[in-house]
């Protein structure tokens, strides 16, 4: 017989949800939330649908976050498996999402259901916030519930998010923080001319040159106990008509820094100003901040979840804030405490995407024990 977590996680994955659709999984969700109590809000931004669904009115109100995106699968051809069949073999759940994130939606959902069977008069709330846009382009989707709660007053005291933090076993990751993301897209302008005669033109790639290393070697700060130090790559570089005999008139550098809670997105976009003046550059530069850093602390939510790991798994977790973004920084910036735990990480976004069988029911274990741990 299967197990209600992996039968979930395969019904999900059998839904074709490649961002930005939904494909049906959070209906599939709701209809299971709302049969244990709770109230279910859909809500519609532009292409995107999110979920937000709620069990209780009082502090502590804790809060399930995820996506039922995936991104695309490619080449259907090469994959070991049909990418959307939701396939058990050999222990191993297998199919676009399965890591990353239907896996943890499924255990998050019959973690809770369990729990509410066990203890109907649970104190706090529960709550569920489930997007479609996670894996595009974050528009539409958490930032814009959260927006919508912080206009009528409803906040979120600690948030799980069932990103998938494990690294080589199940629960030895926890990601209690993020650093922050911020973009920048420079163009340098010199003047066009024919390489022969270099004392008519302006080479932009030269005249660049020593500001772009002096932006690579630069210490924009030490990091702390929770952060490594803030680290400024260039990921794009595009100058140059394409002829072997025209000096280009521009050059497009795209950079990015991944910071930590040491220095503002304010800070470093005024010490690279800085930098460009001081080699006389004659620029335009644009930034996106993609997210700001945060940290959650040992506390409530912290300590349940290491010590629900220790009972589960007998681990003792790793606390980091190394990786990319997810949509905690949206929800951290509320004032909530946010952490990620999921499966493991090893083939997510990749070609025949798969996660243990037993690790998403030992997950819907550590997920109900936080529950226990917070709200009884």
């Amino acid at each position: 017989m299967t197990h209600d977590v992996i039968a979930l996680a395969q019904a999900l994955i059998q839904r074709e949800s490649v961002t930005p659709e939904d494909a049906g999984c959070q209906q599939m969700m709701n209809d299971r939330l709302k049969a244990v109590g709770f109230n279910i809000e859909s809500l519609f931004f532009t292409d995107t649908l999110n979920t937000w669904a709620r069990k209780g009115t009082q502090s502590p109100h804790f809060c399930f976050a995820g996506h039922t995106d995936v991104v695309p699968t490619g080449p259907a051809q090469n994959w070991q498996h049909p990418p959307f069949s939701g396939l058990v073999k050999d222990g191993m759940l297998h199919g676009r999402g399965a890591a990353d994130m239907k896996g943890s939606l499924a255990a998050m959902l019959v973690a809770t259901e369990r729990f509410v069977a066990k203890n109907p008069d649970h104190k706090g709330s529960i709550s569920f916030l489930i997007t479609s846009d996670e894996e595009g382009p974050f528009i539409n989707g958490t930032t814009r519930v959260i927006d919508t709660l912080e206009a009528r007053g409803e906040k979120i005291d600690m948030c799980l998010v069932g990103e998938p933090s494990s690294r080589d076993v199940l629960g030895d990751v926890v990601k209690n923080g993020r650093r922050g993301s911020l973009t920048g897209f420079l163009k340098v302008k010199g003047i066009q001319g024919h390489v022969a005669y270099p004392h008519l033109a302006q080479n932009p790639i030269h005249l660049s040159s020593e500001a772009i290393t002096e932006l690579s070697q630069t210490v924009w700060d030490e990091g702390n106990e929770f952060f490594p130090a803030t680290s400024f790559q260039v990921s794009n570089i595009n100058g140059g008509t394409g002829a072997g005999n025209v000096i280009p008139g521009e050059l497009e550098i795209q950079f990015n820094f991944r910071f930590s809670t040491e220095v503002t997105h304010e800070q470093l976009q005024a010490r690279v100003n800085a930098i460009l003046q001081k080699h006389k550059l004659n620029y335009e530069l644009s930034w996106i901040v993609n997210g700001l850093p945060f940290i959650t602390e040992h506390g409530p939510l912290v300590d349940a979840t290491v010590s629900a790991i220790k009972s589960v798994t007998g681990l003792t977790t790793n606390l980091e804030t190394t990786g990319g973004t997810s949509d905690g920084r949206f929800i951290a910036q509320t004032g909530a405490k946010v952490i990620e735990l999921g499966p493991r990480n090893a083939t997510i976004h990749k070609v025949d995407e798969c996660v243990s069988t037993d690790d998403l029911i030992a997950l819907a274990d550590i997920y109900e024990q936080i529950l226990e741990n917070l709200l009884t």
